[in-house]
């Protein structure tokens, strides 16, 4: 069975990236590219994807809260993604129920296998702690 994905990141150029990296691994399927937290919310709660792949910094991310965000998201495993990696950005991808905060730099060696480690349910190195 496949790992479905919604990949939500407002850079057009990011998302083409992140979408020929995912297709090239035959059991991850994405379901749906999306660009900002609101089609995030309305999407996910139309195809329930195993997991979401979430940029933490869109234009859009002043119109929710992190409390909007989580009850809107649950049901699927959540990877934050962001270039930053500050205290700020932790504590947002922690309130938000993130799994794990990705490095965008770090995307390509990164991503696969933690969804793939999401989807067997097996814990995720968080370094949202560190």
């Amino acid at each position: 069975m496949s790992t479905t994905v919604v990949l939500a990141d407002d850079h057009e150029i990011i998302r083409k990236v992140i979408v020929r990296l995912l297709r090239a691994d035959p059991d991850i399927q994405i379901v749906a590219e999306v660009s900002s937290f609101a089609q995030t919310l309305d999407l996910v709660s139309e195809v329930h994807p195993h997991v979401v792949v979430l940029d933490l910094h869109m234009k859009d991310e002043e119109s929710m809260t992190p409390k909007q965000l989580k009850s809107g998201l649950e049901g699927s495993r959540l990877l934050a993604m962001s270039i930053w990696n500050d205290n700020e950005t932790k504590a947002l991808a922690k309130a938000i129920g993130a799994e794990v905060l990705l490095d965008k730099t770090k995307l390509a060696a990164e991503l696969i296998p933690t969804i793939r480690n999401c989807a067997n349910n097996r814990n995720v190195e968080l370094i949202l702690n560190s």
